[in-house]
């Protein structure tokens, strides 16, 4: 079995917010999370409680360009999502996001899981074609980058909904006084 792991803490943000936003994302939004690195992440099909979904993303992780289908395969909501690749047939490949909420950061474990168990191990070494080295280094930048650039999204597109909401309500919005 090859496991790609990255551990982060995000500060500002929450498992539950994360979740929120990968469960329910549209290609709009994920190209706005990460402008010319993320293309498409959106549901084909989805299903009550999440598990079963299935999705579509794509995006370059270093200068690979990644496209995958993937199934919910486990929800914990707010702690834990597994999605599980597929072609035709469900694949050996699963992408784990795993969230610890502290104070004032929630601590990410981001893990690909590639390979067989038991006599299939054997295929591993087809595999590291794909999942290199320099893939591993390429995917722990990308995670790194990506999360904080999720919060400041979050964070932008919730404050201008308060702005929006308080222009609407007659309030100054700008925090000064009237």
């Amino acid at each position: 079995m090859i496991t790609l792991r990255t551990q982060i803490e995000v500060p500002g943000i929450t498992g539950r917010e994360i979740l929120e936003f990968l469960l329910n994302c549209t290609d709009e939004e994920y190209q706005r999370w990460w402008p010319g690195t993320h293309l498409k992440f959106h549901t084909i099909q989805g299903f009550p409680g999440d598990v079963g979904t299935v999705i579509f993303m794509e995006e370059f992780v270093g200068r690979r360009r990644v496209k995958a289908k993937g199934v919910v395969a486990e929800v914990d909501a707010g702690r834990k999502v597994v999605w599980q690749f597929k072609k035709l047939v469900r694949l050996p490949v699963r992408l784990i996001l795993v969230l610890e909420d502290n104070p004032d950061a929630v601590q990410l474990t981001h893990t690909i899981e590639i390979g067989y168990s038991g006599v299939g191990r054997m295929l591993d070494p087809l595999f590291r074609l794909y999942f290199s080295r320099e893939f591993a280094t390429a995917m722990d930048e990308h995670v790194r980058t990506e999360f904080p650039k999720l919060r400041d999204m979050l964070r932008e597109s919730s404050l201008s909904r308060n702005r929006d909401r308080g222009r609407l309500e007659g309030r100054d919005t700008q925090g000064g006084d009237p």
